[in-house]
Parts: structure tokens; C-alpha cells; sequence
């Protein structure tokens, strides 16, 4: 992507896209994770194509629901794992949990693709060096994450077909899930065996925006360099999370960009 200048405001946007298609075409996203990905970037047009204030509230609320958790896990669909694979590997070395890969359309082609993927991306971290303010052995917490998903051992009561599989040491038995780019069926099951779902969702207005526990509103992979920060600074407040709020909030910023 050299032949975009750093200085081009859509360059993150370009790099995005070409990485959607590029993974497309080795066989890791379904035909539609394009008309995902440009659903979700109309919406951050709609937000300045920033992370908000509101937006930063609910990343911090998440880490305190992450770090509290008594099984928390990381679930990633295959948009997710090409956009945000690498920081999400960072924030599961912190907090020393799971990542699942749970995808809606799944083949076992796809699932291997994905694990095998995420396993490179996760060698990859492994050789950074420790973010910033974080101590110990940064190599080998990031080999100890688990990347789940292919177990096909779980279920999810409530659902039927593919979407009920899941991991029976992830999703099954996690009592606080981080989902980026959820599905509103399968956000409400969750939210009604009793598990907090932490959304990522770029449309406020969506059944997972509305059905999650705290939903960030924010591009997946802003969210997950903020994620990291603040679970690295053990911000475990837990406070009684408003999310119809929190919504309504990032709705008038739409509002008020739309007026700008």
C-alpha cells in the first residue's frame, strides 16, 4: 500500500478494504464480509470516523467486565480476525484468556483457515516486545492463549444450526464475552443464559447494539488498541452500565455531525 501517502484521510480505510479483499480471495471471510465491512464503514462516516467519548467509556467498561470475569473469552468471526486479529491476540496475552473463532457461515475450510491464521498472527505478537507499562514474559503469555473454535464440542441452548456450535472451554463456559461484529439472534441467547456480552458494533440502531450488555460503537480495530490500554492499566470499576444510554448518546453525535 505504498502508493497511498501517509497524509490521505482514507487511508486506513483503503488498507482495510484491500486487507477484506485479500483475505477474501485466500478463502478466510464468506462472499459477504465485504458488504459487512462497507455497512459498518458507512456508519464510522457517521461518527467522524473516530473513537468518541462515549465510545471510550464503554472500552473501559468492557476491560473492568473482562478483568472481573471468572471465564472470559474473545470471540471473532473472520472479519474481526483479519482486521483486529493481532490486537485482540494482545489483549487475551493480558488478560490470559481464550480467543474463539465463531463464524456464522462455517465450513471446516473456513474454521482451519481461520485457526491456522490466528496461530501465525499469534507467533507474530509473541516476538513484539511489551506494551507499554506492561511487565513479565510477553512471549510467553502470548503462546499461552488458546485459540478455540474448531472443538465443535459446545452448544449455545436457544439456537439452531450452525450458529449453536461453539467451544465448550469458550463461549459455553465464559460467563463475559467480548464479541466484535456480532448477530442479534445469537447476542440475545446469550444475554438469557446470563452471560454479558460485550458488543463492537459501528450501527447503534442494530439488534446486537441493542440486545448486548455494553456495546462499543467503534471500529473494531480503534477498539482494540484502546482495549488494550486499559485492560493493561487493571481498570476493573464495574459500574451499573446504562446501555440504552450509551446508545442514545452516540446517536446525537450522529445527529450532530450530520448537521455540521
Amino acid at each position: 500500500m505504498a502508493e497511498i501517502p501517509e497524509s490521505h484521510p482514507r487511508r486506513k480505510s483503503l488498507i482495510s478494504r484491500k486487507t477484506i479483499v485479500e483475505a477474501t480471495k485466500k478463502g478466510l471471510l464468506a462472499d459477504s464480509a465485504m458488504i459487512a465491512h462497507g455497512r459498518g464503514e458507512a456508519f464510522d462516516y457517521l461518527l467522524g470516523e473516530k473513537t468518541s467519548q462515549i465510545a471510550k467509556l464503554s472500552i473501559k467498561e468492557s476491560a473492568a467486565r473482562l478483568i472481573s470475569a471468572k471465564s472470559p473469552v474473545i470471540s471473532v468471526n473472520g472479519n474481526t480476525a483479519v482486521l483486529a486479529g493481532k490486537a485482540l491476540i494482545r489483549v487475551a496475552a493480558v488478560l490470559q484468556c481464550p480467543i474463539e473463532i465463531n463464524i456464522y457461515y462455517r465450513t471446516k475450510e473456513r474454521m482451519k483457515l481461520l485457526y491456522d491464521f490466528l496461530e501465525l498472527q499469534k507467533l507474530n505478537v509473541s516476538k513484539e516486545r511489551n506494551p507499554d507499562k506492561w511487565k513479565g514474559d510477553w512471549g510467553v503469555a502470548v503462546m499461552s492463549v488458546r485459540i478455540l473454535g474448531r472443538e465443535e464440542d459446545g452448544r449455545i441452548n436457544g439456537l439452531e444450526g450452525p450458529r449453536a456450535i461453539c467451544s465448550a472451554e469458550g463461549i459455553e463456559k465464559a460467563d463475559v464475552i467480548l464479541v466484535p461484529l456480532e448477530d442479534g439472534d445469537r447476542c440475545e441467547v446469550l444475554v438469557s443464559l446470563g452471560k454479558e456480552v460485550l458488543v463492537v458494533d459501528l450501527n447503534p440502531l442494530s439488534r446486537s447494539a441493542k440486545m448486548a450488555t455494553v456495546t462499543i460503537v467503534d471500529e473494531v480495530s480503534r477498539m482494540a488498541d484502546l482495549l488494550l490500554e486499559y485492560v493493561i492499566a487493571d481498570s476493573s470499576n464495574v459500574t451499573k452500565w446504562n446501555n440504552n444510554s450509551a446508545l442514545k448518546e452516540t446517536l446525537k453525535i450522529i445527529s450532530n455531525n450530520l448537521d455540521e
